[in-house]
């Protein structure tokens, strides 16, 4: 089964940036990792950014003009440029692919917006 293997997470001052990274193991079916979701402590899994169509973006609100979500297909790769960190971007970040209507999760890896 394919693997996801997020990377990148860290504690970083407010302000500061960090780069995810996801890349994919196992992955006879060429499946492509589309997706980054968060989930904070007591709360519910959100969409962080996605791709979508051929090639759109989409943000949450709170991450616009912060978060930068890249690709590339042929690597089948993902990745999340955060500039501007807040405290309120604490979170495990996850690495999301969908394949014939089953949803792929990596690990994790955590980042921690902190003075």
């Amino acid at each position: 089964q394919v693997q996801l293997v997020e990377s990148g997470g860290g504690l970083v001052q407010p302000g500061g940036s960090l780069r995810l990274s996801c890349a994919t193991s196992n992955n006879r079916f060429n499946i492509k990792p589309t997706a980054w979701y968060r989930q904070a402590p007591g709360k519910e899994r959100e969409l962080v950014a996605r791709f979508f169509g051929t090639g759109g973006t989409d943000y949450r609100d709170s991450v616009k003009g912060r978060f930068t979500i890249s690709r590339d297909i042929r690597a089948k790769t993902l990745a999340l440029q955060m500039n501007d960190l807040k405290p309120e971007d604490t979170a495990i970040y996850y690495c999301n692919a969908i394949y014939r209507s089953v949803n792929y999760w990596g690990q994790g890896t955590q980042v921690t917006v902190s003075s």
